[in-house]
């Protein structure tokens, strides 16, 4: 198999490490790195949906099986609550006006302006904002246990949704950063690339590329890809960040050595300007990001006694 087949998402995965904040063009070997940590973790989660839909006694999986593997994780939850929900209403505006156009903007794009609260005057835009409460309801929430429900407010937040808020600001607010100086020409790549996916418009490719079929029996719905799609975004730019704190340590060291090794003082001077050019993060510094987002979280110990020793763990979600 060549290296063209092996890695399909190339292109999509320099995209999404960009908007995630690595400005430079990373190697094929890194992307390549990246890919088949993503294609690993969406294997993981469909083998773990498939024992989840066999306990319920069922073949096919649901999205609450894959939505119940990240439970733990209430930021995330919440966001892709917000996902889906911005999928319906931009589903129902699009049957409702289909000259509208309301299929053109990505649902990622109206998640971060309703976070960021953009649209909310008048018009189809204020009309989406309306119907954006439709919450998309898990069967192992309290709620879910009695048949009657309480209405809710429209001013109403939970913590979860409160945290989620307080995660997408602060996306926004980097990406706010990052977007500051660029021209105006950079900025229309910056926005291309935003849109990057690995499941919009690629249905058919994602489908082999996951093993739809060879993992699991059933064939898994369009909703399925879509909130593998997202969460295979949520998977790049968590790496990609943590890859970037990772070589960030890293060049500290290396000036710190430097430092200490130089007995001149234009010496000093001429090697720091030589490292003024910022290389992108390399195939490394993405395999040990990997290793401590996959070390042992405290309450794993816990449920150890803290007795130590090697702990036999299957991968853990990004």
């Amino acid at each position: 198999m060549s290296e063209k087949d092996k890695f399909k998402y190339k292109v999509e995965i320099q995209q999404m490490m960009f908007v995630s904040g690595e400005t430079g063009e990373p190697s094929p070997e890194t992307t390549g790195v990246i890919e088949e940590m993503v294609r690993g973790q969406v294997i993981e989660m469909l083998l773990q949906c498939t024992q989840l839909a066999a306990r319920r006694g069922s073949r096919s999986i649901s999205t609450d099986d894959l939505i119940f593997l990240i439970r733990h994780d209430k930021a995330k939850v919440s966001r892709l609550r917000t996902y889906l929900s911005w999928k319906d209403v931009r589903k129902t505006a699009k049957e409702q006006d289909p000259q509208s156009g309301g299929g053109g903007a990505e649902p990622g794009d109206l998640m971060e302006e309703a976070a960021a609260g953009i649209g909310t005057a008048s018009g189809p835009s204020a009309t989406i904002i309306k119907q954006k409460k439709t919450k998309v309801g898990l069967p192992w929430e309290v709620g879910s246990f009695f048949s009657e429900t309480v209405p809710e407010r429209e001013d109403d937040e939970d913590e979860d949704e409160i945290e989620a808020n307080a995660a997408t600001l602060q996306r926004l607010k980097n990406a706010d950063e990052r977007t500051r100086g660029m021209t105006r020409d950079e900025y229309v790549h910056w926005s291309e690339c935003r849109q990057a996916s690995f499941t919009f418009r690629k249905g058919k490719r994602f489908r082999e590329w996951a093993g739809f079929g060879i993992v699991t029996e059933a064939k898994p719905n369009d909703d399925i890809v879509d909130i593998l799609g997202f969460l295979t975004f949520e998977i790049v730019q968590t790496l990609t960040e943590e890859a970037l704190k990772v070589k960030e340590q890293e060049d500290a060291m290396q000036k710190e050595q430097i430092m200490r090794n130089s007995k001149k003082r234009k010496r000093e001077e001429f090697l720091f300007h030589a490292q003024e050019g910022r290389t992108p993060i390399e195939a490394k510094h993405v395999v040990e990001a990997f290793r401590r987002l996959q070390a042992p979280k405290p309450k794993s110990r816990a449920m150890k006694n803290f007795s130590g020793g090697v702990m036999k763990s299957r991968l853990s979600l990004v």
